[in-house]
Formats: structure tokens, C-alpha cells, sequence
């Protein structure tokens, strides 16, 4: 059986390209198929490689390689997800939270794709519905999170949060996250909330600079249904999944958002815990640390 693989690059890096030319060489000598998106071939310059458009380009592929930052492998999820092809992310960004190996193990992470030696997770992902007040609906989904947030820089952003059918506060704010665990590390971080270990069920409200005494980061069971309505005496409001698909909304909107049925999944080649992948991440001060008694 013909064994099938797209590898995507961020094309305006030179490392990104200079690895992607490297692994579809060395998969295709292995007698892989390797599919690239249509629009990076001339960018790749790798005779053998099968260019394909978008739509459907992952489909019957065993494995999505992505060469790039967290934003190449969030495009990345976009092509893979509907195909449930696994994500396997080589970081050539800056934290690169979703990559699972780095530039200098190229080598070794090509000859796991060949050798078929990785293992699969499942990562929660997002689907929301923005109910305008036409009666329209804008749907979408996100691996990291719905955000909604103020369109005019000037005036807060007035939103009433609701989990579950019952109203929780109504802040006046920059913004509100729902995020996923797997999204824990990204914006829902740098707005305050917790990091969340990505195989904990559940899901993320985080409060983006909010006026108000209750404005903490909540999180809630991965069951819960929650809406934020935008204020009908409030300023427009931009809602965005991972930051990619926009649309604008008006005051007077209700968005819903829940745990999707559908994942995104992610090959892992090397396996461990996620406090490593944390500590390395984030460089964090361990020095010091003993570890558990020796028995």
C-alpha cells in the first residue's frame, strides 16, 4: 500500500526550506509519496514531490509534516483535521508549543516517519456559532481558541458570560477566551489564565483584561455550552478561531461555544511527560531540584 504524506513549510524561512527540500527528498527516496501544497513547489524546488490545492490535500495522507512556528502548524490543522491526518511538527519558530521536534533532529524525525515509529493523541478542539442579530449564523472551530475581542481600540468591549444556560457576570473588557487545554500555552496565557496539561478534559474562560471585582480564569467541564453576548449598547467585536478565521460581528450577537466532536491529532515521536516539555519551552529555573528519594 502506497504510503502518502504532505509536508508544509513556512516559506519565508530559510531553515523551513532548506529542511523541507531535505525531508521530501529523503522520504521520496524511501519510496513515500510526498504530496506539497501547490503554492509552495516553486518555493521547495524538490523534484518528485506531488503538488496538490488545498481542498482535500490531506486526504488519505498517513501523516501532515509541518516545518514552521505554531502559525504554520495551526494552517497546517486547518488541511489535516477534516481528514483526521496526524500533525507532526518539526519547530522552526520561536516556543513552537505544538512542534514535537526541533531543526537538529530533522534527521532522526525523518527516519520516524519512514519507520513508522510514532504514536498518536487526540487534542480537544472548539466549535462556536456567532448568532447575529439578523438571525444569520457564522460557525467555526479552533485547536486553541475562540476569541472574541473589541474592534474599536478606545471603548471596552461589553459582553455577559453565560455557562450552561445561567448567566455567570458581565464585564466590560479587551476581550473574552474559550480555550482548550491544548490551547492553554498560547493567547489564554499571555491573557492570565492556567496552564492546562493538554490530556486534562476541559476547557478554558479567560477574561481579557476585564474591569470588574470577579474576573478570574475559569475552567469548566469539557460538557459545558458557553455563550458570551455582546452587549447591545456595546462597541463591534472581532471573533477569531486561533487567530486565522475572522469574521466581524455586531453588537447584539450571542456566540456558543462547546467541545467539538471532531479533534485534531497530533503524532508524537518522542513521547514524555509535559512538565519537560514546559520546563524547555519556557526555560524554567530548575536547577536545584533532587528528585524523589531514592528507594
Amino acid at each position: 500500500m502506497t504510503r502518502t504524506v504532505l509536508v508544509v513549510a513556512h516559506t519565508e524561512r530559510q531553515l523551513s526550506l532548506s529542511g523541507g527540500r531535505d525531508m521530501v527528498r529523503q522520504l521520496t527516496e524511501a519510496g513515500l509519496t510526498v504530496r506539497v501544497l501547490a503554492e509552495q513547489l516553486e518555493a521547495l524546488a524538490v523534484p518528485g514531490a506531488e503538488p496538490v490545492g488545498p481542498e482535500g490535500a490531506a486526504d488519505s495522507c498517513e501523516l501532515v509534516v509541518v516545518l514552521g512556528g505554531d502559525g504554520t502548524l495551526l494552517r497546517a490543522a486547518e488541511l489535516a483535521r477534516p481528514s483526521g491526518a496526524p500533525l507532526l511538527g518539526v519547530n522552526v519558530g520561536r516556543v513552537g508549543f505544538l512542534a514535537e521536534t526541533e531543526p537538529e533532529q530533522l534527521d532522526s524525525t525523518v527516519r520516524c516517519v519512514i519507520d513508522a515509529a510514532y504514536v498518536v493523541e487526540e487534542r480537544t478542539t472548539l466549535e462556536f456559532v456567532a448568532l447575529l442579530p439578523d438571525g444569520s449564523r457564522i460557525p467555526g472551530w479552533a485547536l486553541n481558541e475562540a476569541a472574541i475581542e473589541r474592534d474599536e481600540p478606545a471603548r471596552m468591549l461589553e459582553v455577559l458570560v453565560e455557562v450552561d444556560g445561567r448567566p455567570l457576570s458581565r464585564w466590560g473588557c479587551d476581550g473574552v477566551l474559550c480555550a482548550t487545554p491544548t490551547g492553554s500555552t498560547a493567547y489564554a496565557f499571555s491573557a492570565g489564565g492556567p496552564v492546562v496539561w493538554p490530556d486534562v478534559d476541559a476547557l478554558l474562560i479567560v477574561p481579557n483584561n476585564a474591569h470588574a471585582l470577579f474576573s478570574r480564569p475559569m475552567v469548566v467541564s469539557p460538557r459545558s455550552t458557553v455563550a458570551v453576548e455582546i452587549a447591545p449598547d456595546s462597541v463591534p467585536a472581532i471573533l477569531s478561531g486561533d487567530g486565522r478565521r475572522t469574521v466581524n460581528i455586531p453588537p447584539g450577537t450571542r456566540i456558543e461555544i462547546s467541545a467539538a466532536a471532531v479533534p485534531v491529532r497530533v503524532a508524537r515521536t518522542h513521547p514524555g511527560p509535559f512538565t519537560d516539555r514546559l520546563v524547555a519551552k519556557f526555560a524554567l529555573p530548575v536547577a536545584g531540584w533532587r528528585g524523589p528519594p531514592r528507594r
